[in-house]
């Protein structure tokens, strides 16, 4: 396994890392403890969460199945999306978040986590009180760094700026949306990651699994167990030109003897910026060709074509954002 800084951080993270959001739901607890052992086992130390992930689910299996190997985790939840329908059960106040954080920390079996992020911006509260928040949870020891996700670029640069003004600890990463199939990243967030040192966490770095190829046969049928099959929601993904895009990955990577998601991954952990890529499994096997993209080492010609059948995603609108309504 490689590792490299979260940002301009002196925090190690492994090059993959291992997404959660199908504990409990996708994957059951035996299932999801053996995946992340078997992260663990294979130097993937970067593990995310958050507190809404199969409805807090996500979290107690992961405080579970880190007994004796917390140590060897560097573990990253989230809060700011809506919890239930009360006032305060949601956005990233001081209420809500030392709130979430404490319940967060029971769930996950530890008196720390390393990286707290925001799950969203939130246009409600100023950004002064969520900074003070976080600050004040990096200076109380239970959170040690703090990430933000799902802000647009001129939101986390002002919240940035609001950080260096009133010496408040600052954002370390970003998580967005960023693969092939959504490239809307490099307009804006990308430059402002460089400049800035915050580095990026792409999630649906396999668009939902239609840069695996799973979905290649047609835009109307979905394969048992993926994605679109236990969640209807995710069929709103499954254009022709995303489908189109994950065939054409397919072809390249037939090719040149990859497989699509391995060789979509090694694209992805190639770009500026990026510090860590977190993909999902429900199977070990999974996992185990997603690490397979560690091994690849894309050539110029073969990245100029993943960068010409890609480049109207640049452009287009992104493949996912959560915001608050």
């Amino acid at each position: 396994m490689q590792y490299r800084r979260l940002g301009h951080s002196g925090l190690q993270v492994s090059q993959l890392g291992l997404g959660t959001n199908a504990f409990g739901k996708r994957a059951d607890q035996e299932t999801s403890t053996h995946i992340l052992h078997f992260a663990l086992d294979h130097g993937v130390n970067f593990i995310d969460t958050a507190n809404i992930y199969a409805n807090t689910e996500s979290e107690r299996i992961i405080g579970e199945a880190l007994k004796g190997r917390r140590h060897e985790a560097v573990l990253a939840t989230k809060a700011g999306l809506p919890t239930g329908a009360g006032a305060n059960e949601r956005g990233s106040s001081r209420y809500h978040l030392m709130q979430e954080l404490d319940n967060s920390l029971r769930r996950l079996k530890t008196d720390y986590v390393d990286l707290y992020q925001i799950h969203t911006f939130d246009p409600n509260t100023p950004l002064e009180e969520t900074l003070r928040t976080l600050d004040d949870m990096v200076t109380s020891g239970k959170v040690r760094y703090i990430g933000a996700s799902n802000y647009a670029a001129w939101e986390i640069m002002k919240a940035l700026g609001i950080s260096d003004l009133k010496d408040y600890v600052r954002y370390t990463s970003i998580q967005t949306s960023y693969s092939l199939a959504d490239r809307t990243p490099e307009l804006e967030l990308v430059p402002l990651c460089l400049d800035q040192g915050v580095g990026i966490i792409p999630y649906f770095p396999l668009a939902g699994g239609i840069l695996t190829g799973k979905y290649n046969n047609s835009a109307g049928s979905a394969p048992s167990g993926s994605r679109a099959d236990t969640d209807p929601n995710f069929n709103r993904f499954l254009e022709d030109k995303n489908i189109q895009l994950g065939q054409r990955v397919s072809k390249l990577a037939e090719e040149y003897g990859y497989t699509p998601s391995a060789l979509s991954l090694s694209w992805l952990m190639d770009r500026p910026a990026v510090s860590t890529v977190i993909v999902g499994a429900t199977r070990t096997e999974q996992l185990a060709d997603n690490i397979k993209s560690l091994e690849i080492q894309i050539d110029q010609d073969l990245s100029k074509q993943l960068d010409a059948v890609s480049e109207s995603f640049i452009h287009g609108k992104p493949f996912a954002s959560y915001r608050l309504s």
